[in-house]
Protein backbone atom coordinates (compact mmCIF):
# COMPACT_ATOMS: atom_id res chain seq x y z
CA UNK A 1 0.00 0.00 0.00
CA UNK A 2 1.25 3.33 -1.18
CA UNK A 3 1.02 5.95 1.73
CA UNK A 4 2.69 8.47 -0.08
CA UNK A 5 3.01 9.84 -3.65
CA UNK A 6 4.65 12.33 -6.33
CA UNK A 7 2.97 12.78 -9.49
CA UNK A 8 5.26 15.28 -11.85
CA UNK A 9 6.81 17.80 -8.63
CA UNK A 10 8.71 20.80 -9.99
CA UNK A 11 10.26 23.61 -7.89
CA UNK A 12 11.43 26.97 -8.98
CA UNK A 13 13.84 29.04 -6.65
CA UNK A 14 13.14 32.70 -7.67
CA UNK A 15 15.56 34.82 -6.01
CA UNK A 16 18.37 35.82 -6.70
CA UNK A 17 17.90 34.47 -9.91
CA UNK A 18 15.36 32.13 -11.70
CA UNK A 19 16.32 28.46 -11.16
CA UNK A 20 14.92 24.89 -10.88
CA UNK A 21 15.22 23.02 -8.07
CA UNK A 22 12.96 19.60 -8.58
CA UNK A 23 12.41 18.74 -11.77
CA UNK A 24 9.26 16.09 -12.75
CA UNK A 25 9.76 14.00 -9.71
CA UNK A 26 7.31 11.13 -9.16
CA UNK A 27 8.36 8.10 -7.07
CA UNK A 28 5.32 6.39 -4.36
CA UNK A 29 6.60 5.04 -0.28
CA UNK A 30 4.93 1.75 1.05
CA UNK A 31 3.43 1.86 4.28
CA UNK A 32 6.61 0.84 6.96
CA UNK A 33 9.22 1.42 4.37
CA UNK A 34 12.04 2.80 5.29
CA UNK A 35 13.28 5.27 2.90
CA UNK A 36 16.44 6.78 2.62
CA UNK A 37 17.23 10.48 0.40
CA UNK A 38 21.02 11.23 -0.45
CA UNK A 39 23.10 13.65 -2.57
CA UNK A 40 25.46 16.48 -2.67
CA UNK A 41 24.83 20.41 -1.21
CA UNK A 42 22.12 21.41 -3.42
CA UNK A 43 21.06 18.43 -5.20
CA UNK A 44 17.60 19.10 -4.29
CA UNK A 45 16.94 16.19 -1.19
CA UNK A 46 16.19 18.47 1.74
CA UNK A 47 13.38 20.98 -0.56
CA UNK A 48 11.92 17.47 -1.81
CA UNK A 49 11.46 16.56 2.15
CA UNK A 50 9.76 20.05 2.90
CA UNK A 51 7.41 19.53 -0.19
CA UNK A 52 6.69 16.33 1.11
CA UNK A 53 5.99 17.30 4.49
CA UNK A 54 3.53 19.28 3.23
CA UNK A 55 5.41 23.02 4.60
CA UNK A 56 6.26 23.76 1.42
CA UNK A 57 3.38 24.49 -0.62
CA UNK A 58 4.80 26.53 -3.77
CA UNK A 59 5.43 23.80 -6.49
CA UNK A 60 3.98 22.21 -9.52
CA UNK A 61 2.49 18.52 -9.56
CA UNK A 62 0.74 16.65 -6.95
CA UNK A 63 1.65 14.99 -3.80
CA UNK A 64 -1.15 12.40 -2.42
CA UNK A 65 -0.71 11.15 1.46
CA UNK A 66 -2.70 8.11 2.64
CA UNK A 67 -4.53 8.30 -0.14
CA UNK A 68 -5.71 11.81 0.00
CA UNK A 69 -5.13 14.78 -2.50
CA UNK A 70 -2.58 17.70 -0.09
CA UNK A 71 -1.84 19.75 -3.06
CA UNK A 72 -4.24 22.89 -2.87
CA UNK A 73 -5.38 22.71 0.36
CA UNK A 74 -5.08 25.64 2.96
CA UNK A 75 -2.22 25.87 5.23
CA UNK A 76 -5.21 25.29 8.31
CA UNK A 77 -5.58 22.48 6.71
CA UNK A 78 -2.48 21.40 5.84
CA UNK A 79 -1.40 22.00 9.34
CA UNK A 80 -4.10 19.78 10.74
CA UNK A 81 -2.78 17.05 8.66
CA UNK A 82 0.43 17.55 9.77
CA UNK A 83 -0.15 17.31 13.35
CA UNK A 84 -2.56 14.02 12.84
CA UNK A 85 -0.20 12.35 10.76
CA UNK A 86 3.16 13.25 10.14
CA UNK A 87 6.31 13.46 13.00
CA UNK A 88 8.84 15.34 12.20
CA UNK A 89 13.00 14.52 13.91
CA UNK A 90 15.90 17.06 12.73
CA UNK A 91 19.12 17.66 13.04
CA UNK A 92 18.99 19.82 15.82
CA UNK A 93 16.44 18.25 18.28
CA UNK A 94 14.81 21.54 19.16
CA UNK A 95 13.53 20.43 22.60
CA UNK A 96 13.14 23.31 24.86
CA UNK A 97 15.59 23.17 27.20
CA UNK A 98 14.09 23.63 30.72
CA UNK A 99 10.87 21.15 30.07
CA UNK A 100 11.43 17.68 31.36
CA UNK A 101 11.80 15.11 28.67
CA UNK A 102 8.21 13.78 29.72
CA UNK A 103 6.73 17.64 28.74
CA UNK A 104 8.75 18.00 25.38
CA UNK A 105 7.51 14.82 24.32
CA UNK A 106 3.43 15.82 24.79
CA UNK A 107 3.50 19.15 23.62
CA UNK A 108 2.42 17.68 19.75
CA UNK A 109 -0.24 15.76 21.43
CA UNK A 110 -1.70 18.43 23.73
CA UNK A 111 -1.64 20.53 20.87
CA UNK A 112 -3.82 17.88 19.08
CA UNK A 113 -6.23 17.87 21.47
CA UNK A 114 -7.60 14.93 21.31
CA UNK A 115 -6.89 13.20 24.57
CA UNK A 116 -6.59 14.44 28.25
CA UNK A 117 -3.27 15.37 29.75
CA UNK A 118 -3.23 12.19 31.46
CA UNK A 119 -3.66 9.67 28.61
CA UNK A 120 -1.13 11.73 26.78
CA UNK A 121 1.48 11.80 30.25
CA UNK A 122 0.97 8.03 30.03
CA UNK A 123 1.69 7.90 26.00
CA UNK A 124 4.72 10.35 26.14
CA UNK A 125 5.74 7.32 29.29
CA UNK A 126 5.49 4.60 26.61
CA UNK A 127 7.37 6.35 23.96
CA UNK A 128 10.03 7.09 26.30
CA UNK A 129 9.93 3.61 27.64
CA UNK A 130 10.55 2.00 24.20
CA UNK A 131 13.71 4.61 23.60
CA UNK A 132 14.93 3.10 26.86
CA UNK A 133 14.65 7.02 28.45
CA UNK A 134 11.88 6.50 31.42
CA UNK A 135 14.46 6.65 33.66
CA UNK A 136 14.99 10.24 31.98
CA UNK A 137 11.68 11.27 32.04
CA UNK A 138 11.31 13.94 34.66
CA UNK A 139 14.81 15.47 33.87
CA UNK A 140 14.83 18.81 32.15
CA UNK A 141 15.79 17.89 28.52
CA UNK A 142 19.20 20.03 28.81
CA UNK A 143 20.54 17.97 31.07
CA UNK A 144 20.37 14.96 28.61
CA UNK A 145 23.78 14.22 26.66
CA UNK A 146 23.57 14.81 22.53
CA UNK A 147 22.00 11.14 21.67
CA UNK A 148 19.36 10.89 24.29
CA UNK A 149 18.21 13.98 23.58
CA UNK A 150 17.77 12.97 19.76
CA UNK A 151 15.83 9.99 21.49
CA UNK A 152 13.74 12.30 23.28
CA UNK A 153 13.03 14.22 19.44
CA UNK A 154 11.86 10.91 18.31
CA UNK A 155 9.64 9.97 20.87
CA UNK A 156 8.31 13.63 20.39
CA UNK A 157 8.03 12.42 17.01
CA UNK A 158 5.60 9.41 17.76
CA UNK A 159 3.51 10.92 19.84
CA UNK A 160 0.30 10.95 17.77
CA UNK A 161 0.89 8.31 16.06
CA UNK A 162 2.34 9.78 12.86
CA UNK A 163 2.09 7.40 9.48
CA UNK A 164 5.15 8.94 8.47
CA UNK A 165 8.47 10.22 10.25
CA UNK A 166 10.11 12.54 7.61
CA UNK A 167 13.44 13.12 9.37
CA UNK A 168 16.44 15.79 7.81
CA UNK A 169 19.93 14.84 9.27
CA UNK A 170 18.65 12.57 11.90
CA UNK A 171 21.86 11.51 12.68
CA UNK A 172 24.17 14.68 11.75
CA UNK A 173 24.65 16.02 14.87
CA UNK A 174 25.86 12.78 16.65
CA UNK A 175 28.97 10.37 16.98
CA UNK A 176 29.19 7.04 15.40
CA UNK A 177 28.14 5.09 18.17
CA UNK A 178 25.01 7.36 19.14
CA UNK A 179 24.09 7.55 15.34
CA UNK A 180 24.45 3.73 15.14
CA UNK A 181 21.33 3.77 17.81
CA UNK A 182 19.10 5.88 16.37
CA UNK A 183 19.16 3.97 13.01
CA UNK A 184 18.48 0.80 14.90
CA UNK A 185 15.50 2.61 16.53
CA UNK A 186 14.20 3.71 12.82
CA UNK A 187 14.35 -0.18 12.22
CA UNK A 188 12.57 -1.29 14.86
CA UNK A 189 10.39 1.26 13.76
CA UNK A 190 9.81 -0.22 10.65
CA UNK A 191 10.12 -3.77 11.25
CA UNK A 192 7.74 -4.22 14.69
CA UNK A 193 5.50 -1.15 14.23
CA UNK A 194 4.83 -1.06 10.39
CA UNK A 195 6.24 2.93 10.89
CA UNK A 196 6.81 4.73 7.46
CA UNK A 197 10.41 6.68 7.62
CA UNK A 198 11.86 8.74 5.12
CA UNK A 199 14.90 10.13 5.97
CA UNK A 200 17.63 13.00 4.16
CA UNK A 201 20.91 11.85 5.37
CA UNK A 202 24.87 12.48 4.65
CA UNK A 203 25.31 9.34 6.25
CA UNK A 204 26.14 6.51 3.78
CA UNK A 205 26.29 3.49 6.41
CA UNK A 206 22.77 5.07 7.59
CA UNK A 207 20.99 5.37 4.14
CA UNK A 208 22.71 1.77 2.63
CA UNK A 209 21.30 0.16 5.63
CA UNK A 210 17.94 1.57 4.84
CA UNK A 211 15.25 0.18 3.01
CA UNK A 212 16.03 1.77 -0.31
CA UNK A 213 17.56 5.04 -1.73
CA UNK A 214 16.62 7.73 -3.60
CA UNK A 215 19.42 9.58 -5.17
CA UNK A 216 18.75 13.21 -6.01
CA UNK A 217 21.57 14.82 -8.67
CA UNK A 218 20.25 18.31 -9.84
CA UNK A 219 16.77 18.33 -9.19
CA UNK A 220 16.13 14.88 -10.43
CA UNK A 221 16.03 11.17 -9.01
Amino acid sequence: MNILETHHITKYFLEPVKFQVLKDISFSVQKGEFLSMIGKSGSGKSTLLYVLSTMDTDYEGKLTIDGEMVTGKSLDDLAILRNHKIGFVFQFHYLLPEFSCLKNVMIPALKLGKYSQKEIEEQAYQRLDTLGLRDQALKPASKLSGGQQQRVAIARALINNPLIIMCDEPTGNLDSKNSAIVFEIFKELTSSLGQTIIAVTHDEDFARNSDRIIEMRDGVL
